[in-house]
């Protein structure tokens, strides 16, 4: 089991920006690999960013340049820069393991475990 404790989020003018934070706690074979995904209601969760335990990140094509993830442990802080009304959504913190095919793992989105949530809203 994973608990993921989220904090951060807001409400923010266009352009502006917003650090969001998640600590893990629990088994450690579920944090081999965090990130964050987002949902706005009635459309499909997307995938914002994962990192492994090594610090190295995979970002979604539309928050790159824009967003920055940091690791220290079992802990996140994502910074989110440039924001546009196109970022408002429910911000979910994840943690799991890699996946593995043939030989090869690596931290994909959709993670074992995610937390409750935190919201960002950008406004123009």
């Amino acid at each position: 089991q994973v608990q993921l404790e989220e904090s951060g989020g807001g409400s923010v003018q266009a352009g502006g920006s917003l650090r969001l934070s998640c600590t893990a706690t629990g088994y450690t074979a579920f944090k081999h690999c965090m990130g964050w995904f987002r949902r706005v209601p009635g459309a499909e969760r997307e995938g914002v960013v994962v990192v492994d335990r090594h610090g190295v990140p995979t970002y979604a094509d539309s928050v790159k340049g824009r967003f920055t993830i940091s690791r220290d442990k079992d802990t996140v802080d994502l910074q989110m820069n440039s924001l546009t009304p196109e970022d408002t959504a429910m911000y979910y913190c994840e943690a799991g393991r890699p996946t593995c095919l043939g030989g090869s793992c690596r931290c994909v989105p959709a993670l074992d475990y995610s937390g409750q949530g935190t919201q960002v809203t950008v406004v123009s």
